[in-house]
This record gives structure tokens, C-alpha cells and sequence, in this order.
């Protein structure tokens, strides 16, 4: 007669003891980074420079050091500066700048106009992007894209056709005067897809996130309705790849704007709709996919 399966053992004492170290690791961090977010807005109020530049208070003269003060009035200098800073870049979202090419070659003798675009993504700043423009023409102030650290994913090439059209033979031979460039448009239009992609991407991270996959939490026990793996699937964002522990798999298609466009699940006797309506529960967005992992 054959054995009997056993059932899945619990969990050891080492592994409870590191579930717990886990839980407190991350509690301490926690706990760091409001102290660093406390400490930084109680170093840029008004009240703390005013106390710390006076000699006395009131009648009482302050108890720390003259070194200590001269330290604190330092990191209140050092902290005023990094909030007007963040508070630029969050304002002005896209600067204009401009350099001179090396190159003696270069066209518009080596002028270059530079936009720098500014994005956040989870209350963060990502790395600003760039977009370098020159003149190509000299007897026409038309723009023309040299260099940009844009990534591969963004079309640019097709914003570059559609608001900064250069001359062609064709235009040259008609009468009618060509299309005109339009560089606030272009400006618009690529900074608001670089802000799509950023979000697409982030609400991946979130998604990821809400089915316990980024944390390094030892689960109590492993189902088989279990969700393995999140990613995206597509270098756009658009596409988001879904796992499970029982072997199926699914594709989650959204647009630009994370609005959910259609998912299929692919399992073991072909495509699988019920996974498809108890994954979506009838939500619109990625969003609101999102929400609903973290509920369960």
C-alpha cells in the first residue's frame, strides 16, 4: 500500500525567528525615514533658524555650544537649499539652455539649444532628460533634433514628424508654404509621454507590490492560486506579464493612460475566463487592480 502523503510541515522555529527579524528590519527603516522626513522639515521652519541665530532667548542664553549652533545652522543652510531646489524642479518642470557643440564641423556654427525635462515618479526625481536641437538651415529658423536621452520606447521620431516638420523636395516644388514647427506642441507632447511611461511603470511596481512579491516576507503557506510573478512585458509598459504557482499564465493589456484594455490567462485546458473576471473584478484601470490585491 502506498505511503500516505504527509501534509506540509509549518514553519520552523528559524524560520518564525526570521519572519520576525524581517518585520522588525523593516520597521526600523521605517522608523529612519520619518525621522529624516521630521528632521528635515523641523530644519527648514523659520523658528528653528531664528533660534538658532539669536545669542539668547528671552532672557536665558541657549544651552547648546557655540559649535553645536554653528553645525545646525549649516545642515539649515544645507536643508534650505536642497528644498528650494526640489521646489524649482518641481515648478519648473522644463528648462531651456544653451551650449556650443565642439564639433568645428557643426551646423549653425555649433549653436544648440538644449530642453531638460524634469519628472517624478513615486515621490521621487527620476534622471532629467534631454533634448538637444540645432538649426540645419541657415537661412530658415527651423529646428531639427541632435542628440536627446530619451528612451528607445517613447516615439519620438513620430512627435518629431508630426510638430517639427522639416522641408522637404516635395514642399520646395509646391506653392503652398510647408508646415510650420511648433515647438511648445512637440514640448507638450513628449513631456507628457515620458510622464505615461513613468506611470505605467510605476503602477507595475505597485502591482507587484500589493501581491507580496517585493518584499522578502516568508509566506505562511504556499497556495496554489498563488501569484509568482508580476513584470512587464514590453519595453512601453503596456503589457504586464502574470504567473501563478499552479503553471498559468496571463497578459494584462493596458493603454496609455493605464486604463485596462483587455487580459487573457492561459491555462491548462486553454484559456482560462474565470481567472480573467476574479483578477479584474470589473475594474477599468490598473489602478483599481491594484486596490484589489491589496484587499485580499
Amino acid at each position: 500500500m502506498a505511503a500516505r502523503p504527509s501534509p506540509s510541515p509549518e514553519l520552523s522555529v528559524g524560520d518564525r525567528l526570521h519572519d520576525e527579524i524581517a518585520k522588525l528590519r523593516a520597521q526600523v527603516d521605517s522608523l529612519k525615514n520619518d525621522v529624516r522626513l521630521q528632521t528635515a522639515t523641523l530644519m527648514t521652519a523659520d523658528s528653528t533658524r531664528q533660534i538658532l541665530q539669536s545669542q539668547t532667548t528671552g532672557a536665558r542664553p541657549l544651552e547648546t555650544s557655540d559649535a553645536t549652533k554653528l553645525k545646525l545652522l549649516a545642515r539649515f543652510r544645507e536643508q534650505s537649499a536642497h528644498k528650494q531646489r526640489c521646489l524649482y524642479r518641481a515648478c519648473a518642470s522644463l528648462t531651456t539652455f544653451k551650449v556650443n557643440d565642439p564639433d568645428p564641423n557643426a551646423v549653425d556654427g555649433g549653436n544648440v539649444l538644449g530642453l531638460r525635462f524634469e519628472l517624478m515618479s513615486k515621490a521621487k526625481f527620476v534622471r532629467p532628460y534631454y533634448v538637444m536641437l540645432n538649426r540645419p538651415y541657415p537661412d530658415r529658423r527651423l529646428l531639427r533634433v541632435h542628440r536627446h536621452t530619451v528612451p528607445q520606447c517613447i516615439p519620438l521620431s513620430g512627435l518629431v514628424a508630426r510638430h517639427l516638420p522639416l522641408p522637404t523636395a516635395k514642399d520646395d516644388d509646391d506653392d503652398d508654404a510647408p508646415k510650420k514647427q511648433d515647438l511648445s506642441r512637440f514640448v507638450r507632447a513628449l513631456r507628457r509621454e515620458l510622464v505615461r511611461y513613468h506611470n505605467r511603470a510605476a503602477v507595475i511596481g505597485d502591482m507587484k507590490k500589493a501581491a507580496g512579491l517585493s518584499s522578502k516576507k516568508i509566506p505562511d503557506h504556499e497556495s496554489e492560486t498563488e501569484i509568482t510573478d508580476i513584470s512587464a512585458a514590453d519595453a512601453e509598459a503596456k503589457q504586464i506579464s502574470l504567473q501563478w504557482r499552479d503553471g498559468r499564465s496571463g497578459r494584462l493589456v493596458m493603454n496609455d493612460d493605464g486604463e485596462v484594455v483587455k487580459m487573457v490567462v492561459q491555462g491548462v485546458n486553454g484559456q482560462d475566463h474565470e481567472t480573467v473576471r476574479q483578477f479584474l473584478g470589473g475594474a477599468a484601470r490598473v489602478e483599481e487592480v491594484t486596490m484589489s490585491l491589496e484587499n485580499h
